[in-house]
């Protein structure tokens, strides 16, 4: 049974499905992928949620002030930057939630003025908040538009006496004229500066411009999927492209001879080194470079790789690294996508140049939105 309808759904925009029952989501994203789909394969069953509520562990709210004076943080209005005030939502964790809303209450006291993206006025611009599904580990991220908090060590206390779970707060500085949330420096307020989850029996460090799954129980299931369609069995040199902070790499390189993770994002490299020596992963070597062309390069020195996996954003991958992948020429491409349309027209490309799609399975990783994420299994035909 679904709970009752969201107060803030005429306003907020963010949830397409708002008001429609569970089963019936889940029934339209099936039905939907079927018909996208059937011009290259067959499309398994959809994994939904038990409970689709609560479940994203990644929080982001935009501080604003009203006309009125009155201190507004919650999501931006659909096709607007104007904040909705959200004192709870259905699909984020309620801890995160409540976080913000004492950050929201405390801003008169300590008199920290909400940024002003009109005039450039202002220090808080969004406060982001991500929690460990697995640790509970939560860590707090304070945006300013400059690296001065006033009274930052008693900010800080007061967040902590009113929430003693909280393992780290970060202040992050954003100083552009952008859409952009995160700025690129960070100043660690308390504690770490990063959290650690758990997934598929390996431990990730987070930090605040990190890539992580908003939904880790969906992801987990997801992950173990994109491995178990590799065929692993230990004798396999696995590309995991765009790898990110090496998630999928990282828990591939248990049944893997060797895995090779490529991303073209510095951050996100420097993290999935210390991702790999933190659960102890020896055959794991990371590559901070264009998939594309380092697939090319190992195609040309007549090097071979068994499986690829590539999690590509949702705008899909590009031509030269299909064709890269072509070159390779891997048995098996496991593709894990966050974009269907895109994922149709990568699908066409390898069919046409030699691969053969066995599968496909649909996860629900964002229920309530129009979201759908696929775990493809390919194989070459020759």
């Amino acid at each position: 049974m679904d709970k009752k309808q969201c107060v803030y759904a005429k306003k907020c925009g963010g949830c397409d499905y708002q008001g429609i029952d569970y089963k019936e989501q889940l029934a339209k994203k099936q039905a939907y992928m079927k018909k996208l789909l059937k011009p290259v394969c067959h499309v398994e069953p959809i994994i939904g949620m038990k409970d689709p509520f609560h479940y994203r562990h990644k929080v982001h709210a935009a501080f604003d002030c009203t006309k009125r004076g009155q201190i507004v943080a919650g999501v931006y209005k659909k096709n607007s930057h104007e904040v909705v005030d959200v004192e709870s939502c259905m699909i984020e964790d309620e801890e995160c939630d409540r976080i913000i809303r004492d950050i929201k209450d405390m801003l008169r006291s300590f008199k920290i003025k909400t940024y002003d993206e009109d005039t450039g006025y202002g220090l808080l611009r969004h406060v982001l908040i991500r929690k460990g599904y697995a640790t509970g580990q939560i860590m707090v991220v304070l945006v300013l538009s400059s690296p001065i908090l006033p009274s930052k060590n008693n900010f800080v206390k007061a967040i902590r006496k009113k929430h003693p779970d909280i393992s780290t707060i970060v202040l992050n500085v954003n100083q552009k004229k952008t859409s952009m949330v995160l700025g690129d420096r960070n100043i660690t307020l308390y504690g770490k500066g990063f959290i650690e989850d758990k997934l598929c029996g390996c431990t990730f460090r987070i930090s605040p411009n990190s890539f992580y799954q908003v939904n880790p129980r969906q992801t987990e299931l997801l992950y173990e999927k994109a491995v178990h369609e590799a065929h692993l069995t230990g004798n396999e040199c696995v590309i995991d492209a765009y790898c990110g902070t090496g998630t999928i790499g990282i828990i591939a390189s248990k049944n893997a001879k060797e895995v090779i993770g490529i991303e073209l994002n510095r951050d996100a490299i420097r993290d999935a080194v210390t991702n790999a020596k933190r659960n102890n992963v020896k055959n794991i070597s990371f590559y901070n470079e264009d998939a594309g062309k380092f697939m090319v390069e190992m195609a040309e020195k007549k090097e071979s790789a068994d499986v690829v996996i590539m999690d590509p954003p949702r705008t899909g991958s590009t031509e030269e690294f299909l064709s890269s992948v072509v070159k390779l020429s891997p048995k098996r491409v496991v593709y894990v996508s966050c974009g269907p349309e895109s994922l149709l027209s990568d699908l066409k490309y390898l069919v046409r140049h030699g691969y053969k799609v066995k599968r496909c399975t649909p996860y629900d990783c964002f229920p309530y939105t129009a979201h759908i994420e696929n775990c493809v299994l390919l194989e070459r035909t020759n």
